[in-house]
């Protein structure tokens, strides 16, 4: 993959090219300004040289004088880059003096009107004006036209001087910008900087969260993310490091005790006897299947799994149809009530184990056998106020004061019955929490334990 062009690059490139378009556009703007003035002033001159001009030729009677000196036609023409033509004409066209060069007159305009225009005199463009001017007696009247033409040359160094002028110190303060662009991106970047160099240098195995004190708020928005990222990452780890000492820890003593028990069978000649140990076997090898069963439950609860709306209630009395069987078998009444629908935003695979580790736990534990007390054990779902509250109850011994406070503790239990291997409710919890809820244990009276969830 083509690496992109860096950060800084990018904001020097947007900051700075368009600075250079509008330099360019700017100056190109201003040279036709300034053109634009140096012809105005081009055509001043015109104005007062095309007067004065005709001042020179004076009507007598119905002739004309021509009172043009020669040093006011050698200053006229005085200079060669900058060449000056005229030419007077009476009627306008018939060439009485000045320079046959000139162009087919204008169109007609209006007496003593100036008329300026463009035109070529031997190749070259010239800003040229005409004026018309009366003379003659009342009966005989006579037109003259008096035509003066300058060459651009004038305009165009005007313009160039003048844009040299401007254009000088803009250059100037755009270089001065530059800097400061640079040194503006370069100082905005400088957090960005640190960041990097704080991730380069720490190692993998550091999860702490990152420091950065003086930075702009899109930045700490960025770190922010960065830390939240690295506690979520840190707690995965943590959970993850605790999960494998916790089966590695509690898969050890039933797997001890299961190469135990197989070496004595191992010798063993009596089939009784034999049939004994296998039995231990088998019973510790379910033992353990149920630990890793569980323990898996509660790796899986502490994972993110994708959210999705779950019918609480649905959910609930399916499982319970399920274990039914179970509970016949137990001579235990399971039942439910409640809502028939109840929605919440979760998970269905980690709902529905807490919902089985809650049944189970009832029915391994919950169970109290009193004459004239049958056993029961009730699930039961309420949503109340955008809640959802999923209950077990059963009427069994219940726990004292001191135990409801370490039940969901991993790897306690309260009772000495086989089979259980303490994180039934502990996974409960895990999932509660999941679900930005919490679970609860209360007593029941006369005698039993309510174990509930309140789901958001």
């Amino acid at each position: 993959m083509t690496p992109s062009l860096s950060l800084r690059r990018q904001l020097l490139l947007w900051l700075l090219l368009p600075q250079l378009v509008l330099w360019l556009g700017g100056g190109a703007l201003t040279y036709r300004i300034a053109l634009n003035y140096a012809e105005k002033g081009l055509d001043q001159s015109l104005t007062q040289s095309v007067r004065s001009l005709a001042r020179q030729v004076k009507p007598l009677g119905s002739g004309l004088l021509v009172d043009f000196p020669k040093a006011a036609q050698a200053i006229l023409e005085e200079d060669p880059a900058d060449r000056v033509s005229y030419m007077v004409s009476s009627p306008p066209g018939k060439f009485l003096l000045g320079n046959h060069a000139f162009p087919e007159s204008p169109p007609a305009h209006a007496l003593g009107a100036l008329v300026f225009y463009r035109m070529d005199i031997v190749g070259k463009p010239m800003r040229a004006v005409a004026l018309d001017v009366a003379y003659g007696e009342t009966g005989n009247p006579q037109l003259l036209r008096v035509q003066l033409a300058k060459s651009y040359v004038a305009r165009e160094r005007i313009a160039e001087e003048l844009i040299g002028d401007l254009l000088a110190p803009l250059l100037l303060l755009g270089g001065l910008l530059s800097m400061l662009v640079y040194a503006g991106i370069k100082r905005g970047m400088a957090p960005l900087t640190r960041l990097e160099k704080q991730l380069k240098e720490r190692s993998a195995a550091d999860l702490t969260p990152l420091e950065l004190t003086t930075a702009p708020t899109e930045v700490h928005t960025l770190v922010d993310a960065i830390n939240r990222l690295l506690t979520a990452v840190r707690r995965n780890v943590s959970q993850e490091q605790r999960f494998i000492n916790d089966a590695a820890h509690q898969l050890r003593t039933p797997l001890a005790g299961l190469i135990n028990q197989t070496e004595l069978a191992l010798g063993e000649s009596d089939l009784a006897l034999l049939k004994a140990r296998l039995h231990k076997v088998h019973a510790g090898a379910q033992r353990s299947a149920h630990l890793v069963n569980q323990l898996l439950a509660l790796a899986r609860s502490c994972s993110e799994l994708p959210m999705a709306p779950v019918d609480v209630a649905q959910l609930a009395q399916d499982v319970a149809r399920e274990l039914s069987p179970r509970a016949v078998a137990m001579k235990v009444d399971l039942g439910y009530e409640g809502h028939e629908h109840a929605w919440v935003q979760g998970s269905a695979v980690l709902l529905r184990e807490a919902v089985s580790n809650l049944i189970d736990n009832a029915l391994r534990y919950g169970v109290k056998r009193d004459a004239g007390n049958e056993p029961t054990v009730t699930v039961s779902v309420q949503q109340h106020q955008g809640q959802v509250l999923l209950a077990v109850e059963d009427n069994g011994p219940g726990l004292s004061d001191a135990q409801r406070e370490q039940v969901f503790e991993r790897f306690w239990r309260g009772s000495d019955l086989p089979g259980g291997c303490g994180l039934g409710l502990a996974i409960v919890q895990e999932i509660a929490r999941h679900h930005r809820g919490e679970a609860q244990v209360t007593p029941v009276a006369p005698h039993g334990l309510r174990v509930s969830l309140r789901l958001a």
